[in-house]
């Protein structure tokens, strides 16, 4: 019986995930053909990302039809590091959606003025565009 589990997300690009992992802190490892995602008594799934989130426990990023999907054994990865599944996907698509907001404000020309973690979490932006 498996005891890996996926979770659905509104991810669809993958610069900005990967983006959004390198501040977390997190380590990850990719391959077109696959990579191993490791869980509970040596189980494996194969995943186009392997994020490395304790020594024996791993999260995977699957691709689907509407984007990318989380996969994992949620309790190993509770267990040996601490975060629960809440919580990973929670930070990840925060800081997923500030990536996003990054490359969008660029892509339209404005540029950043501040950028601010308030002391609820949340991440204040203020950004301009001058005009010729």
């Amino acid at each position: 019986m498996s005891h890996f589990t996926t979770v659905q997300t509104k991810i669809k690009d993958l610069v900005a995930l990967k983006a959004a992992l390198k501040d977390l802190g997190y380590a990850f490892t990719e391959a077109e053909q696959g990579v191993q995602v490791r869980g509970w008594l040596g189980q494996k799934e194969t995943a186009e990302i392997s994020i490395q989130v304790s020594k024996t426990y791993d999260v995977g990023v699957k691709a689907t039809a509407e984007g990318y999907e989380f996969v994992a054994d949620w309790w190993g990865v509770e267990t040996t590091k601490g975060v629960t599944q809440e919580q990973f996907v929670k930070a990840v698509t925060q800081r997923y959606a500030y990536h996003k907001v990054l490359s969008e404000v660029a892509r339209q020309g404005f540029t950043i003025e501040t950028d601010e973690v308030k002391e609820d979490q949340t991440i204040a932006l203020t950004v301009r565009r001058w005009r010729s």
